[in-house]
């Protein structure tokens, strides 16, 4: 499946003294979407990058709608949308309790060597899982 949800609630130290997210803290939101994301198709971030593999972020277009508010239930919906040599595309999407939307995202990341530092393809069992989502 290409779609994913998982929830997070807005903790006090990620707001204003009005109650209202800081912008910067819909990044970790759409962190903790994508690393569950890939978890739920059985493959642990951590192990990858035990192995030598890292994801980072090259591009992220962020549109902010309405604002989140302390101790939100929100979810996050991410959505597999393209795969090339080494890099990956994902849709990206927070709604609040009312299931009204928060947030919107784009996020290219690049498969990277961490011994070089340099692009490289993905591991076999990350392009098997991406034959499945096509």
């Amino acid at each position: 499946m290409k779609n994913h949800q998982t929830q997070v609630r807005v903790r006090y130290s990620e707001t204003d003294q009005m109650g209202v997210v800081y912008h910067g803290n819909y990044v970790p939101y759409f962190e903790i979407g994508r690393v569950e994301w890939l978890r739920n198709k059985g493959i642990s971030y951590a192990s990858m990058e035990e192995s030598g593999i890292g994801l980072p972020i090259v591009s992220m277009q962020i549109n902010y709608k309405k604002s989140a508010r302390y101790d939100e239930l929100l979810t996050i919906h991410t959505t597999f949308k393209s795969q090339s040599s080494v890099k990956i595309e994902f849709d990206c999407a927070i709604y609040n309790e009312a299931n009204e939307l928060l947030t919107t995202a784009v996020f290219i990341l690049v498969f990277i060597s961490l011994k070089t530092g340099r692009p490289t393809a993905p591991p076999d069992y990350i392009l098997e899982l991406f034959k499945t989502l096509v």
